[in-house]
């Protein structure tokens, strides 16, 4: 999947910025542990580390076109584009010869036959710079859904850009500094599309390309998220789903080397499972990887957000499907593992950033690496909830209704409703931030993105919303956080359910048709009816697992109120600490899904983020 990073200046030669371009390129040596290069010429410097997916030995970067004998462009590419088989056949009509069998090549060879709209004829996941050597100008593009990450930062005479914001940071003339909306943005429980926590470095938002050349920067939308009449009827809709997931799934499988899925016994993963094992791009079968924690299943005790363990779905899966078609290997944690902290730093290194969900970016990034010594790619079951409807606060009335994003409506607090800890905030930082204000003008400036249906019945109206909210400002960190804690082992996830033709047909499929027999995610369960344990199909949805051992929730504890005894930890300034000691006197939560446990993950990862990070903090 591969780390990317890049420089362009119009106002100095970057030529001899070797040891710049390779300490920035140095910092995606996670993401990209098969090769390193870099391509440097008066304007611009391309960094770029490779994790070998397709051609294997032909697809090295940053790789250069040449026309008429000279080079015309060079790329630093990340991801994967699922169609360019068909690409490299079309542009061979054209007169185009190709020295390789990678996807790369064809991405620069669809550049100089279209232009900029090339990228609106590729599709799978994707962040590329791309040098124009002849027009001297750098062209940053991403995906539809924003699969791919990929960040930037304008400077006085170009611009920085990178796979993580870390590698912007180890640019000599750049300072890890997060202002007051970085904060705002830390302590929220949304994305706002094209921001960060770090001042001056932006998310170039997914199905966007930007220029950059000596007339300064100008972004441009080639895809969004359109609304549309839905033409078919109950049973067109079913098949047409089905046969979009499908062609998804097994597009998805292409690679030279090792595949997986990741399979939790849900409906979601257990569906691309199913569609893997029977595709004969599979081979003979498929492997599968589950995550669960030493003891858990056996011990499991029910909470407000999980009524099962994934264990035993995830076993009438494998068996439903046949020992032939899948070889299954359960991933099991100690929580010895989760609380040693060396694994906390590397995950916070990884996504850096802190989260309140600290337990389950630990076990994903512990999961992942357990994965990665049998396979290089997984296809992953994420983004259906949002696509189809599956949370909780998609059929609760009180959270349809609010006028809020609907994920922060307090009725379900255990679901993630609501963050307690910025109420814990120091006051007068709290008072500064203003978090209720800032969430209540993000969430008028996303209800203004989403376009209506004349007439449309104001129920639809309103679920058209949510699931925009769900897609557009809910998804990124969902993806953010699949992202970060594969690619810190070099693993690359695929995700079918984000496939663009999906999101577009299913998001104009009236709610009335995708909750059709009452239940969450109900067209999507009649779509792969045939294919499931009836167990997995009676299931209700339940989130990824967090521990419940009472080792790790008193380990958290005792760390949080050490944090807030301690007058010189870095985070002393910004947090109200006698009512958070009162609240970690007594026991926490046993989900990670726990407000209060919630609040701890905070505090502890707040801190070591402050610690750990060259960071400065800018609140005025």
């Amino acid at each position: 999947m591969c780390g990317i990073v890049g420089w362009a200046d119009f106002d100095r030669s970057l030529a001899a910025e070797h040891a710049i371009i390779r300490a920035m390129t140095a910092t995606m040596a996670p993401r990209g542990p098969d090769d390193e290069g870099v391509w440097l010429d008066e304007r611009v410097a391309l960094g770029h580390r490779r994790l070998a997916v397709i051609d294997i030995s032909g697809g090295i970067q940053p790789m250069t076109v040449r026309r008429d004998g000279s080079v015309a462009a060079v790329l630093t590419y990340s991801g994967e584009v699922y169609n360019f088989r068909e690409l490299r056949t079309e542009l061979r009509g054209y007169g185009h010869t190709f020295r390789t069998d990678s996807d790369t090549e064809v991405v620069l060879r669809a550049y100089l036959q279209w232009g900029d709209a090339f990228v609106e004829r590729l599709r799978g996941i994707f962040a590329f710079g791309l040098w124009d050597c002849a027009r001297e100008r750098l062209l940053l593009g991403r995906d539809r859904i924003g699969v791919k990450p990929l960040y930037y930062r304008l400077t006085a005479h170009g611009v920085l850009f990178a796979s993580e914001p870390k590698g912007i940071l180890a640019h000599p003339g750049v300072t890890a500094e997060v202002d007051s909306d970085g904060l705002r943005e830390l302590l929220t429980h949304f994305t706002t599309p094209g921001r960060t926590l770090y001042r001056g470095v932006s998310d170039l938002r997914p199905g966007h390309l930007l220029v950059v050349d000596r007339a300064g920067a100008r972004q441009r939308r080639y895809w969004s998220l359109r609304t549309r009449e839905h033409p078919d009827d109950l049973d067109r809709t079913v098949r047409t789903v089905r046969e979009l997931l499908a062609d998804a799934v097994v597009e998805q499988l292409v690679a030279d080397v090792p595949l997986c899925t990741l399979l939790s016994g849900g409906l979601d993963s257990s569906a691309i499972t199913a569609f893997a094992a029977g595709s004969g791009a599979a081979g003979a079968g498929v492997r599968t990887y589950a995550v669960d924690f030493l003891g858990q299943t056996e011990n499991f005790r029910p909470d407000a957000v999980r009524d099962q363990p994934d264990t035993p779905f995830v076993h009438d899966v494998v068996a439903h499907l046949g020992g032939s078609r899948v070889a299954h290997r359960d991933i099991v944690l100690d929580t010895a593992m989760m609380m040693d902290p060396l694994h906390r730093t590397s995950v916070l290194h990884a996504n850096d950033l802190p989260t309140p969900m600290g337990d389950m970016f630990l076990s994903l990034y512990l999961l992942f690496r357990a994965v990665r010594e049998h396979s290089t790619v997984a296809l992953s079951g994420e983004v259906a909830d949002e696509v189809f409807g599956g949370y909780w606060w998609f059929h609760d009335r009180d959270a349809v209704a609010a006028d809020t994003f609907p994920w922060l409506h307090p009725r379900h607090p255990a679901a993630g409703g609501g963050n307690p800890i910025v109420a814990l905030l120091d006051p007068d930082l709290a008072a500064l931030l203003d978090l209720p204000g800032y969430q209540a003008d993000r969430y008028r400036e996303a209800l203004a993105e989403v376009e209506h249906l004349p007439d449309q019945d104001p129920g639809e109206r309103r679920m058209r919303e949510l699931s925009y909210l769900a897609q557009i400002w809910w998804v990124p960190f969902l993806l953010h956080r699949k992202d970060r804690m594969s690619m810190a082992h070099g693993l690359e996830v695929r995700v079918p359910f984000a496939d663009h033709r999906l999101l577009e047909y299913v998001y104009n499929v009236p709610w009335s048709m995708k909750s059709f027999d009452g239940r969450e995610k109900g067209l999507l369960r009649a779509a792969v009816a045939d294919l499931l344990p009836g167990s997995v199909l009676r299931r209700r949805k339940s989130p990824y697992p967090s521990t419940q051992d009472v080792r790790y929730e008193r380990m958290l504890r005792t760390r949080a109120r050490e944090i807030l005894t301690d007058p010189a930890a870095p985070s002393a300034g910004l947090l109200n600490a006698k009512p958070l000691l009162e609240l970690f006197e007594s026991p926490l939560e046993s989900s990670g899904f726990g407000p209060r446990r919630r609040s701890a993950e905070l505090v502890v990862g707040l801190d070591d983020w402050l610690r750990r990070y060259p960071v400065r903090l800018l609140l005025a």
